[in-house]
């Protein structure tokens, strides 16, 4: 009775190899499925931190926190820092607002610089809401409201990215706001001056403020 062939030992390794590359990209491919969904969305894209464009910004007209027409023109003279955002935010735009109050009064700037607050929200936050919210802070912010395609005119003007971000199992109102959350400094001319980006360090963010309201 003849033996029995075994196949080359190099064929075996060879098989193996593929089977362990198989289970890896099996891995990696069931992974992507699932953290790429919770990446995405969390963290909206960031304007550009260098911005030299002339046109950037602007005139506008919204609707100031006591339910009257605000232009840009009320903003004239001063230098003034500019942030867009919701007041159902949950950690972004309330540390970002108290940041800039911060240190607008460690520059000594408290009445040389006006800081203006978005909506990026018109859907929920009306005169009254965005009212209400710039007076947390206990320090003088401009609140601004308008219609969604106002909104939306403004945004395209200073660069700003939103969208809604449903929120698991809620209605047509439960939902969040992805945006930029980075703060726009202007001069008392109304020209573009610096960008504020969340995680810049005080001392920079304060050197710039300063340069601005000098």
């Amino acid at each position: 009775m003849a033996p029995e062939t075994q196949p080359p030992r190099r064929n075996l390794k060879q098989v193996r190899i593929l089977l362990w590359i198989l289970v890896a990209l099996a891995v990696i491919g069931t992974a992507a499925l699932v953290l790429i969904p919770r990446v995405t969305g969390q963290k909206p894209p960031e304007i550009a931190t260098k911005i030299t464009s002339a046109s950037f910004g602007g005139p506008f007209t919204l609707t100031g926190a006591d339910g009257k027409r605000f232009s840009s023109a009320a903003l004239a003279g001063k230098p003034y820092a500019i942030f867009f955002g919701f007041t159902n935010c949950g950690d972004v735009c309330p540390t970002t607002l108290a940041r800039l109050v911060k240190l607008r009064q460690t520059a000594g700037a408290v009445t040389g610089m006006n800081i203006v607050f978005v909506t990026t929200d018109p859907w929920r936050d009306g005169p009254k809401e965005v009212g209400q919210y710039a007076a947390m802070f206990n320090s003088p912010i401009i609140g601004l409201t308008g219609t969604p395609a106002q909104i939306d005119q403004v945004k395209k003007q200073f660069g700003i990215f939103s969208q809604k971000h449903p929120m698991p199992g809620g209605g047509k109102m439960d939902y969040m706001m992805d945006h930029t959350a980075t703060v726009l400094l202007f001069g008392p001319d109304g020209k573009f001056a610096a960008t504020i980006a969340p995680d810049e360090p005080d001392r920079s963010a304060l050197d710039k403020i300063k340069r601005v309201t000098a």
